[in-house]
């Protein structure tokens, strides 16, 4: 659950267009958004309400309009490409609803990829890597290939993976889409215990209001603008 320290992600009067030929699309009007360490937040709405866009913009995938978007204190809307990724690498962790596992590594091999690329010991990312199968209920599948995993599986793969370097946040963008409900709800078991037990400021995107009716606060959007809080 949150507390009361600093927002780990901020979010200042965010704006962001596009040009659709001669035609100016806003796709987030003047957003405000603070998401402190611990807390777990659903972004929710329908295709088109601007939830991707947003997502996009905490992870710095794309440049905002106008405002500001901070990661841990750090303006990382005013970055350059090279700092981008850096930061990325060190303090956000990414889970996708497609997996985006390396077909040819084993579980344990895609999990310790982030901190390989660190350049951490070799030794350091195995014993981490284990550890984080462990606690996805997967030691008994750390030497298997994606092709050799289950859905539910690899996406727990990719979610050890995401937190591997002890990121700030984790940004999990539709998580269970290609998942049954059953699978789906394992998977959001995990997410909610990583986030309680490593503090981890979790943003999760989805359309599905039960995954919604699970997480500490819920952001609806509608037309690229936060709605009001439901009593």
């Amino acid at each position: 659950m949150a507390n009361d320290q600093k927002p780990v992600i901020s979010v200042r009067k965010l704006r962001k267009v596009y040009m659709m030929g001669q035609e100016h699309v806003v796709a987030l009007h003047n957003i405000d958004l603070d998401i402190p360490r611990g807390e777990v937040c659903c972004i929710f709405g329908t295709s088109g309400s601007g939830k991707s866009t947003l997502l996009n913009q905490l992870a710095g995938l794309e440049k905002p309009t106008r405002g500001v978007v901070r990661i841990g204190g750090v303006p990382i809307s005013q970055l350059n490409e090279n700092q981008l990724a850096a930061f990325r690498q060190k303090h956000i962790g990414f889970v996708f609803q497609s997996y985006n596992l390396l077909p040819e590594l084993t579980a344990a091999e895609n999990v310790a990829m982030p901190l390989k690329i660190r350049r951490e010991k070799a030794s350091v990312a195995q014993k981490r890597a284990e550890s984080l199968l462990n606690a996805m209920g997967l030691a008994d599948r750390a030497d298997h290939l994606p092709s050799q995993l289950s859905g539910g599986e690899r996406q727990r793969v990719a979610i050890a993976r995401a937190v591997s370097a002890s990121p700030l946040c984790l940004l999990a963008d539709e998580p269970t889409g290609n998942l049954d409900g059953e699978t789906a709800e394992v998977v959001i078991d995990y997410l909610l215990k990583l986030s309680s037990s490593q503090g981890l400021a979790l943003v999760i995107v989805t359309h599905d209001p039960d995954i919604a009716a699970r997480c500490d606060r819920v952001v609806r959007l509608k037309n690229g603008c936060i709605l009001p809080e439901e009593n």
